[in-house]
């Protein structure tokens, strides 16, 4: 007969498979709910994969941890960001000189999922499963749209944007020197950030606009496509380069969402499951990281004669993670709530407060640093 689990986690991506791997370091039996295989016939391919992740140093230490850091060029230093307003408004961040630590890494999913299961593939303490199993905790990491939280309870309140998040690949013309740039025009929100090492210019694009648009651009040839994205970024194309699309596109509905209750008896939410905010801070994946090492630090800290699945010990865990995911919601929600204005007025006012931060010194530096994960 085998040895019963102690842990189950029900979904396989980033955030399930990062807290298997530390809750295997405490010695623990995990189950790993995989996710059903995506994709039609054998005869036809999955669809390419484009999403890019900006991870912080908190993040990167962590998965380091596990040897499931991806190598360059799967992973490339952001050394410098530019950001720009609607009238005028411009910031600009860099990292230390001299220093190794650099403002964000820009990560490959894929790679980073292929790390992630090698690891997974060679740690004893992890079965993975097809169906989830009994536990004496169950952790669900399924994602927003997670089919398991009514199941246990857990409420999911949802607030949704006016707008649709567009991913591709580009490729530029010139290097991107490790720059990641961003540009808030009129409502919409596009980043570009660097991928392929130090000196490549490939590029990954997160364009958030409204639905409306979204699904024009959608529609557009490549040529079309690569053009718009050109327009959008016209008044720094000396910077960018001339860009090209080089994927398929995927686009997703943008959400500011979260469950009323993260855990209760010999269960816990994580990850996408418990929380969504909007993507233009970049700090989706980190506030996911931290969750996975959050509830493994309080398993690892708990009594001895306390199970892993005692609510008591479980509310360490949300009580620890909530309000740094409260924070970040509510300034991605504000910021853009102020950058969805279309008033002059509010335009002014907008470009004005990134002028006056530019030129705050300490304050900027703080926020850069808490930005880093330092």
């Amino acid at each position: 007969m085998s040895k019963p689990f102690d842990v189950c986690i029900r979904g396989s991506g980033v955030v399930g498979r990062t807290l298997a791997l530390l809750l295997a370091r405490e010695r623990l039996r995990v189950a790993l709910v995989a996710r059903p295989a995506q994709g039609g016939s054998p005869a036809e391919p999955p669809p390419q994969d484009v999403r890019a992740y900006a991870l912080n140093s908190a993040s990167r230490q962590l998965l380091e941890s596990l040897r499931a850091w991806p190598d360059a060029p799967f992973s490339t230093a952001v050394r410098e960001m530019h950001v720009w307003g609607d009238d005028g408004g411009r910031l600009d961040f860099a990292s230390e000189p001299g220093s190794s630590a650099a403002l964000a890494w820009i990560v490959d999913v894929p790679a980073l999922e292929r790390q992630l299961a090698e690891a997974v593939r060679y740690q004893p303490q992890i079965e993975t499963v097809p169906e989830p199993v009994k536990a004496a905790l169950t952790v669900i990491c399924e994602g927003q749209k997670s089919s398991s939280r009514n199941e246990f309870g857990a409420a999911w309140t949802v607030k949704p944007y006016p707008q649709k998040s567009i991913a591709a690949r580009l490729q530029s013309d010139q290097a991107h020197h490790g720059v990641a740039r961003q540009w808030f025009n009129h409502g919409e929100i596009l980043a570009l950030l660097p991928l392929s090492g130090a000196d490549g210019n490939s590029v990954a694009l997160v364009w958030s606009t409204s639905a409306g648009r979204a699904n024009a651009l959608e529609k557009l040839s490549r040529e079309e496509f690569s053009a718009a994205v050109q327009t959008a970024c016209n008044k720094e194309v000396d910077e960018v380069g001339r860009l090209q699309l080089d994927s398929a596109l995927s686009s997703w509905p943008l959400t500011l969402s979260r469950a009323e209750r993260w855990v209760g008896p010999g269960w816990a939410l994580a990850g996408d499951a418990a929380h969504a905010v909007h993507p233009l801070a970049g700090h989706g994946l980190n506030l996911g990281l931290a969750d996975a090492a959050g509830l493994a630090a309080v398993i690892h800290e708990r009594e001895y004669w306390r199970s892993l699945g005692d609510e008591k010990l479980l509310r360490r865990y949300e009580r620890s993670r909530k309000a740094d995911v409260a924070a970040m919601g509510a300034v991605t929600d504000g910021l853009h709530g102020l950058f969805a204005q279309t008033d002059a007025r509010w335009q002014a006012l907008r470009n004005w407060g990134m002028k006056g931060f530019a030129r705050s010194g300490p304050l900027k530096a703080w926020v850069t640093r808490r930005a880093m994960g330092l």
